[in-house]
């Protein structure tokens, strides 16, 4: 057994010191390339003949890219009157990211934080945790935020990358238009058109921690003006480690598969069918309570995650300025975790209609119908009463744009209105203004109201987290002491105040500028208070039960500014830069003893700055830089962090890519983010990883 031991940890050392030599190796190769890019600037516009995607749009034309997510109807990137960012097709495919999570650390204001090999954890403006509850995620306008945690399952969110057309991610208050939990931000993920993908598409690829991947799509025409796609994708990638370097459970393994459909029925119609399936697990370490010595137990285990969706939309044109949509889908989820297994049915409809109500004024106004059903398994650790619920959701909604000096002052006013079980009746109202005193310049400000509703296990959940030993500084007693937190029936719906202002300025055709404030004021943020103590006897044991339970107790401010600058230093290259900084400040009630809702405060970081350098070069390469920096979270002794990849691409032909990327390259592993308090599943450090990638049309 010991020479085994010995065996194994040689071979460790032989595949990092081989994983360190590629990721040096890659290194020297892209930094020569750089130079020798460097030295040929003066004759790379005659030798590039084939520009690519990245250089065949102006930076003008970027900025008037098309976003439905602000208004909810086509609107130009330059005229949303919100703090918006665009992340493209071309973005996804030049970063070199694997995951929807990885791509979202492009945007300024967002916090992105692995937590292990297949958890993230992702906010906007403060409040992360591997289900921080004020952020609301679509996939072609459908909701895949969990009731149960208010949060987003990040490890069972899949899309074929190359076919995302767009994400649009608001950055503060969009719940006029979205609803509930859209608090601090929306991220809607949109995929192309079937008729955008014709013919066919096949990638595959390895490396350390990308240990196999391979997707392929098909796409063609099925009769006039009706096209359709259909897509397979499976992936496998390595465990994280511990701090050590010890590898974890963490692994992660899905099959999906997936179509859409798209069809013009008439000059006035369209419609849309699309529907996609997964199946697969995601690994992890987890530490349970439990009433007998050592009190608690750690063991591994998979999570298996599988689900399906079919989604319908049909929109109707009546005139150039009058347009109605009816939405429908079906989702179907099951995560079974160590900690709860969840399967949860959601029915959803929704309508909008959209008309000029004058040459200065429009309006559009909508209703919606939502029933999620759930069925829970309880285990000693959570438990929830009653273990299966139907829930109902009814939502209206009007907005109306008005234009107070054509083309130079817009003013946008509307509200939310919706009806939930838990909280009931609920209101959030929205005014936007917009000044554009010329076509480079825009100044908008907003003030907006938005709420997060109770999640299913805060009204009816029972949460056994923690037990103290006998004899100890926090339990001096003879008995273990266990600590409970119960969800409340009386629980309130968090609230917010959103400020906001913004300026974009296109400060000359190469050089482009974001700037967003923003000042939020909280109420009723959930707190966790202790009750009072008491022995319970059971059976197998005599304990103390401390109880705490959920309440709304705290109140604070954020505030901060996003910046992003995109500039088309040459024909050839182009960098994209982005600062975030954000502060908060949470405050109890007096009569609260929470201790652990403050610690919130601790898990955004104050700066955030990314770099990102896309070049052109000669004999269809491509060379992509990425640098970040993320301030340090003293709560959780996580320690600030530089992140460098880099990836460069070769095209021998137009129907073939080649590609190596590098992730993480500038330290072994670290740490991102811990587990927050009261989670069971243990954190990993996200390691330096290598691979490459062979993509052909056909």
């Amino acid at each position: 057994m010991k020479m085994i031991h010995l065996d194994q940890k040689k071979y460790a050392q032989v595949t990092a010191s081989i994983g360190l030599g590629l990721a040096k190796a890659m290194i020297g190769i892209l930094i020569g390339s750089s130079l020798i890019t460097i030295c040929w600037a003066g004759n790379l516009e005659a030798a590039q003949k084939l520009p690519t995607d990245l250089t065949e749009l102006s930076l003008e034309e970027l900025m008037n890219i098309e976003i439905t997510s602000v208004s909810k109807k086509a609107q130009k990137l330059s005229d949303a009157a919100a703090a918006v960012f665009v992340i493209t097709q071309e973005d996804i495919r030049r970063s070199g990211v694997t995951s929807i999570p990885e791509a979202l650390r492009m945007v300024p204001g967002l916090q992105v934080a692995r937590i292990d090999a297949n958890k993230w954890a992702i906010t906007s403006r403060g409040f992360n945790g591997r289900l921080a509850n004020k952020l609301l995620v679509l996939i072609d306008g459908r909701s895949v935020y969990s009731p149960l945690y208010s949060g987003v399952f990040w490890e069972a969110q899949h899309t074929l990358l190359e076919d995302v057309d767009r994400i649009e991610v608001i950055r503060g208050p969009g719940a006029t238009l979205w609803g509930a939990n859209a608090v601090n931000g929306v991220i809607n993920i949109m995929t192309k058109q079937a008729k955008e993908t014709q013919g066919g598409m096949v990638a595959t690829g390895t490396g350390t921690e990308e240990r196999g991947f391979g997707s392929v799509r098909y796409g063609a025409k099925l009769a006039d003006d009706t096209y359709y796609r259909a897509y397979a994708k499976y992936f496998n990638r390595d465990n994280g480690v511990d701090a050590s370097g010890k590898e974890m459970a963490d692994d992660w393994e899905v099959v999906s598969g997936g179509f859409r459909i798209d069809s013009q029925t008439s000059d006035n119609n369209s419609l849309t069918l699309q529907g996609d399936i997964y199946d697969g697990h995601a690994g992890g370490t987890y530490k349970f309570a439990s009433l007998l010595a050592p009190f608690s137990q750690t063991f591994d285990d998979d999570t298996d995650i599988s689900g399906a969706n079919i989604l319908a939309r049909w929109k109707h044109d009546f005139s150039q300025s009058s347009d109605m949509a009816l939405q429908l889908y079906y989702d179907r989820t099951e995560h079974n975790e160590a900690l709860v297994e969840e399967d949860r049915d959601t029915f959803d409809t929704d309508f909008q209609h959209r008309f000029a109500l004058s040459n200065q004024q429009e309006i559009i106004w909508g209703l919606g119908y939502r029933l999620t059903c759930d069925d829970i398994n309880n285990s000693f650790n959570t438990s929830l009463e009653p273990d299966s619920r139907d829930d109902h959701l009814f939502s209206a909604f009007v907005q109306d744009n008005i234009t107070l000096v054509k083309n130079r002052l817009r003013l946008t006013l509307g509200s939310k209105f919706e009806h939930n079980d838990y909280t009931g009746f609920e209101i959030q109202p929205n005014g936007r203004l917009l000044w554009t005193p010329d076509e480079r310049h825009s100044v908008w400000a907003s003030v907006s109201r938005a709420v997060r509703t109770p999640s299913r296990i805060e009204h009816d959940g029972h949460y056994n987290y923690e037990v103290i030993a006998p004899f100890t500084p926090d339990n001096p007693t003879p008995m273990p002491a266990l600590v409970t937190l119960a969800g409340d029936r009386d629980f309130d719906s968090e609230e917010l105040i959103a400020y906001e202002l913004g300026y974009h300025v296109q400060a000359t055709s190469r050089l482009y500028v974001d700037i967003a404030t923003f000042y939020n004021v909280y109420d009723n943020i959930r707190t966790v208070e202790p009750g009072t103590p008491f022995l319970e006897i059971s059976p197998t044991s005599a304990h103390i039960v401390q109880p705490t339970v959920a309440d709304n107790k705290m109140d604070g401010e954020t505030y901060g500014v996003e910046l992003m600058v995109d500039w088309r230093a040459l024909d050839w290259w182009r960098l994209q830069g982005a600062y975030t900084y954000l502060q908060m400040q949470l405050h109890t009630d007096e009569d609260s003893g929470d201790i652990y809702t403050l610690n919130l405060e601790g898990l955004s970081p104050h700066h955030q700055l990314s770099l990102r350098s896309s070049m052109d070069l000669p004999k269809e390469l491509e060379l992509d830089m990425w640098v970040r920096y993320v301030d340090n979270l003293p709560y959780q002794n996580v320690g600030s962090y530089f992140n460098l990849d880099l990836r460069l691409g070769w095209k021998p032909h137009k129907n073939l890519e080649l590609s190596i990327v590098g992730q993480n390259l500038l330290d072994n592993h670290h740490p991102e983010l811990l587990k927050s308090e009261g989670e069971m599943s243990l954190s990993s450090e996200v390691e330096r990883s290598v691979y490459v990638k062979i993509t052909c049309w056909f």
